[in-house]
């Protein structure tokens, strides 16, 4: 699958670098549409690299990503599976949207998008190398669209999430609850040390 991946920080370049791994093309969308040798794809400016994914994924600070998108506009994103992995934090670790997500409010504003929300509860390094984890761990999806998530599933799986690693929690509006534990992740990291970490759910 061409995929495209908003962004060129650490979580675009770990999310790059494993799809790569896993056999798929991966073109990157940057403000600046320069070239970078240590990507695993091409470069382009994030409208263009938008416009031909097969399936789009928002790699950006979530602060920004709402307004950066509107930039790129519908056109580009619309009738494709939209996967958003960003936190829309301030500062401080503030939350931007206390009483919803940056996933709902990304589906409300392109609504011929299908958005689902992964991978945003763990760290950039463990996104795409699970088994650096000395056992199992959990990833969430939220979305509306049964269709979008299963890509979204298959996905995950490539780069190293089974269909046992992950939970779907329903539709779009769960997406609030795995943006909130950006507060908790974040006192998390602070207390042990490490952001080489995640969660297992057992019953």
């Amino acid at each position: 699958m061409r995929i495209a991946i908003l962004g060129t920080g650490k979580v675009a370049r770990s999310i790059g670098g494993g799809l790569a791994r896993a056999g798929h093309e991966v073109d990157f969308g940057s403000r600046s549409g320069a070239a970078d040798p240590d990507l695993p794809g091409r470069v382009a400016s994030l409208a263009d690299a938008a416009a031909v994914g097969e399936l789009v994924i928002n790699a950006t600070p979530g602060a920004t990503s709402l307004e950066m998108l509107k930039q790129i506009g519908a056109g580009p994103l619309a009738g494709k599976v939209l996967m958003d992995v960003s936190n829309a934090i301030r500062p401080g670790f503030d939350l931007m949207y206390h009483n919803s997500s940056l996933g709902a409010l990304i589906q409300s504003t392109f609504p011929d998008s299908a958005v689902v929300k992964a991978l945003n509860t763990v760290h950039a390094g463990v996104m795409a190398d699970s088994q650096a984890l000395s056992a199992p761990t959990i990833v969430f999806l939220s979305g509306d669209d049964g269709a979008a998530k299963a890509t979204v599933s298959e996905l995950l799986a490539d780069i190293g999430w089974s269909p046992e690693s992950q939970i779907d929690l329903g539709d779009i509006t769960t997406a609030r609850a795995t943006e909130h534990f950006i507060l908790l992740s974040a006192a998390l990291s602070g207390a042990i040390g490490s952001t080489s970490y995640n969660l297992s759910i057992t019953q």
